[in-house]
């Protein structure tokens, strides 16, 4: 019952993140349409969007205590969304990727208005110190993540480790005795001392994320930091738009396949 009870509580923490991406992509997009020029405006939806990023990492952080195992094979994500997780997320690095790949189709979109002297401000106009930063940010964010890989990598190896090893080799499954129940009890604490560690790579795997997007939309223009915003949002609910849809296709599939 516990299970089933984290696993709907998780659902609709996801739902409700899907939601508020939704409203928060349609802010942006009247933001960035029709205030390109008001750096206030511009300012105040930047700051509205990072702080509901900073409301949503908070709740799974809270979440994750209670089990922390559930956000790496996430069962309320679909399998296409789940192709792309890295520790329970996007890896932070994507969203340096995804200005970059913004940074070189706008400019070629442009680039006749571009040397004729026209400015639009978007993301094809990066200058020569900004791309300086975003590379810095790139080196230091992919040294955390491997940081982090090489800890879930640790982890994962401990799984096989000598205490768990010698309870599965005295462990009579088919068995009910004191001294069974006295080494389930063992596994248990093995178990959940390694749910706990995988709680700490997850928080840091988030606050990963978050941190590298705040830094990131820092050195951007507002106009910028709005533009990437949009991109980034439309590519978070397509992924899981496209995910509903390609599994809804195979469920169809399946129910029409002859018995």
């Amino acid at each position: 019952m516990g299970s089933l009870l984290n696993e709907m509580r998780f659902r609709i923490c996801y739902q409700n993140w899907m939601m508020q991406q939704q409203e928060d992509l349609k802010e942006l997009l009247e933001v960035y349409h029709e205030n390109r020029n008001d750096e206030q405006k511009l300012r105040l939806i930047i700051d509205k969007t990072i702080k509901h990023l900073e409301e949503y990492t908070d709740k799974r952080s809270q979440l994750a205590v209670d089990d922390a195992p559930s956000f790496f094979s996430p069962t309320w994500l679909t399998s296409v969304e789940n192709c792309y997780l890295w520790l329970g997320g996007c890896r932070p690095s994507l969203s340096i990727r995804l200005v970059y790949s913004l940074c070189g189709s706008e400019l070629e979109e442009h680039l006749t208005e571009f040397l004729q002297g026209v400015r639009t401000g978007n993301l094809g106009e990066l200058s020569a110190d900004q791309l300086g930063l975003v590379s810095d940010l790139q080196c230091r964010t992919i040294k955390e993540e491997e940081v982090l890989s090489s800890k879930m990598a640790g982890l994962q190896e401990n799984i096989a480790g000598h205490q768990l090893t010698a309870l599965a080799n005295n462990w009579d499954h088919d068995s009910s005795t004191a001294a069974d129940q006295s080494t389930w009890q063992e596994v248990r604490q093995a178990l959940d001392s390694h749910a706990k560690a995988l709680a700490s790579i997850f928080v840091e795997a988030d606050q990963l994320r978050l941190n590298t997007l705040k830094e990131l939309t820092g050195i951007l223009t507002p106009y910028q930091a709005v533009d990437f915003l949009v991109a980034s949002k439309k590519l978070h609910i397509c992924i899981h738009q496209w995910g509903l849809r390609r599994g809804s296709q195979r469920g169809a599939a399946d129910e029409g396949e002859p018995a």
